[in-house]
């Protein structure tokens, strides 16, 4: 037996299920792969056989050799399979698949490993729920569907390393297991058997490990970094995800921005063929003004306008006349809005996730007419007047929200623009709309804690303008700190550093740590800082959130391999769970759970 024959005996596979064509006819080949389906018609059998590249359909007939067709109609879905075969031109061609001007006239046929019957279709349209297909998550990941999303993060991954490698950077893996920091979202811990009572922690990101590198002289660093963060999880948050981590050394924040604007508009190109114009700077004050959200979602207009001054000295309408803040959008060509549909929106503005009182409505309908939920309290020539201030047309509905607290109004109009959005469609998923937001405040008021917090993280740079302002107002000091926004969704985010020591204490005064409590948990940065530390500046990316984006997901679980579930939960492995009592014995952990 010659080589290559006897290499093509014990071969699983001479090609894939997604690519033989025409111009294959005649060709022997091996294929293998599941069973799709198969279907019998007359003394004829056809299977269709899928593997991760494609499907290819196999045709069994009863004249040719009755045996062979026997088992073939033994197969059933999902049964793992070997054929050997000739390539032959399809006489009714499936232009659905790209195989499908051919089909294979099979000679042998190995069964690999049978299939129970599959507990939901393996095809784009599923009868499988999530709970389901989270359990069978490795029958979940055969839907075409589901592979590409993990196909697309592949190719993004690649580009984003690339890219990366060609600016100069250099791929750093740091710990997983590090020391708590309790500053930010809540950390997992894992106790340590070698040193009892003593606990490592996940790293809700590689922050301080990244600012060491650049004290190192790394220059350039980026990683594409598992993170753990043990937070009440959304349609965007997983209790682990992967950031693709950067740091750089030498440089301020035009040349942050510039660089990652860069590798941000390659990726559209790459995988959507997108051109992404150079994107607008808005500053935090600027979009919280406008839009009620530090990343607000450009796609479509209803900008807020302002009403308090209109609203002043006109009408006796209490609510208005007290409020701090009046605030508008103005819904073009839906001044046809019925009450049912009114109601429905006052009901989503008095949900508790949003929080308003009440909604006001202005309808300018299409004859000229007025009619308004307030119309009682103004003439129609103040109503009139309020139209000019929001730039409204006949046929157009203005909605309008107030109250004391002039942020949380704001926000509370937002979630309305939102669902307006929503409501009308204007969230177009091949549509791209992104920005950068900057001058965020170095400092939020956290209610739970009764102080503030550093907004993004302690290790961020004051503008060195505002500095003074920091003890007597620090809330008024902006960060140098910048956010990639995309339809809505903060994709990433950093900042540029603080890199002297005493700057450093200054900022662990104002968010109330003590001088002992700063050098137990960050004293070996501080420490580094006096080794001749460079001005250095980072970001991140969310991949999970860019690659949903990209993939036009609703979710990120959806392009992660073996997500968690809304409760942190791993269906499929049924994590987290109770540990071995002899485990524990040797942690010396001794469990007392409230009831």
């Amino acid at each position: 037996m010659s080589e290559k024959n006897n290499k093509h005996t014990y071969m699983y596979r001479s090609n894939t299920c997604g690519e033989l064509r025409l111009s294959d006819t005649g060709k022997d080949v091996t294929l293998a792969g599941w069973v799709q389906r198969s279907r019998k018609m007359g003394g004829m059998t056809f299977v269709d056989l899928r593997d991760r590249y494609g499907i290819t359909q196999l045709v069994f007939n009863e004249a040719d050799d009755k045996n062979l067709c026997d088992e073939a109609n033994k197969l059933g879905r999902e049964f793992c399979i070997q054929i050997k075969g000739v390539v032959s031109e399809r006489q009714s061609k499936n232009s659905k698949i790209e195989t499908g001007d051919i089909e294979i006239l099979v000679k042998e046929l190995v069964v690999l490993s049978p299939s129970l019957t599959p507990p939901f279709t393996i095809e784009d349209n599923t009868d499988g729920g999530d709970d389901i297909r989270m359990r069978y998550r490795y029958l979940d990941l055969r839907r075409a569907v589901v592979r590409k999303n993990m196909e697309l993060r592949h190719r993004m991954t690649i580009i984003i390393r690339n890219f990366l490698d060609s600016q100069k950077f250099m791929e750093v893996e740091t710990p997983i297991l590090i020391g708590s920091t309790p500053e930010g979202a809540r950390d997992f811990v894992v106790p340590s058997r070698m040193n009892p009572g003593q606990f490592y922690a996940l790293p809700q990101s590689p922050q301080t490990l990244k600012q060491l590198l650049m004290v190192a002289g790394f220059d350039r660093y980026f990683q594409i970094a598992k993170c753990f963060r043990d937070e009440d999880l959304r349609a965007d948050r997983q209790p682990e995800f992967t950031q693709i981590d950067c740091e750089m050394s030498f440089v301020d924040q035009d040349d942050v921005i510039n660089l990652f604007e860069e590798m941000a508009r390659t990726l559209f190109k790459e995988i959507r063929g997108v051109e992404i114009p150079k994107l607008e700077q808005m500053t935090w004050h600027e979009a919280m003004r406008r839009y009620g959200s530090d990343k607000p979602d450009t796609r479509f207009g209803m900008e807020f306008v302002e009403l308090k001054d209109a609203f002043t000295g006109k009408g006796d309408f209490s609510v208005f006349n007290e409020a701090k803040y009046i605030g508008g959008i103005c819904v073009p060509g839906c001044a046809d809005y019925s009450r049912k549909q009114l109601n429905e929106l006052t009901d989503f503005v008095k949900k508790p996730q949003v929080g308003a009182k009440g909604l006001v409505f202005i309808k300018y309908n299409s004859d000229g007419s007025i009619k308004s939920s307030i119309d009682k309290f103004y003439t129609t020539e103040e109503l009139n007047d309020i139209k000019t201030v929001m730039g409204a047309k006949d046929g157009d509905l203005v909605l309008i929200l107030s109250g004391d607290n002039a942020n949380k109004t704001r926000i509370q109009l937002c979630s309305l623009r939102l669902e307006m959005g929503d409501l009308l469609g204007l969230k177009d998923k091949n549509v791209f709309k992104c920005l950068w937001i900057i001058d965020f405040p170095l400092f939020e008021w956290s209610e739970e804690e009764q102080r503030l917090m550093a907004t993004h993280h302690p290790f961020t740079m004051p503008n060195p303008d505002d500095i003074p302002l920091l003890d007597e107002h620090p809330e008024q000091v902006r960060a140098k700190a910048y956010d990639f926004v995309c339809n809505g969704i903060e994709v990433g985010g950093g900042s540029l550093r603080i890199h002297d020591t005493n700057l450093q204490e200054r900022m662990f005064e104002v968010l109330g740590f003590t001088p002992e409590r700063a050098e137990a948990q960050f004293g070996f940065l501080m420490n580094a800082f006096k080794y001749g530390a460079p001005p250095h500046a980072g970001l991140a990316f969310g991949l999970d959130r860019f690659v949903s984006i990209l993939a036009g997901l609703d979710s990120i679980r959806d392009c992660i391999a073996f997500p968690k579930n809304n409760s942190g939960r791993d269906v499929m492995l049924d994590a987290p769970g109770e540990i071995d009592a002899k485990q524990l014995d040797e942690l010396q952990i001794k469990l007392d759970l409230k009831a």
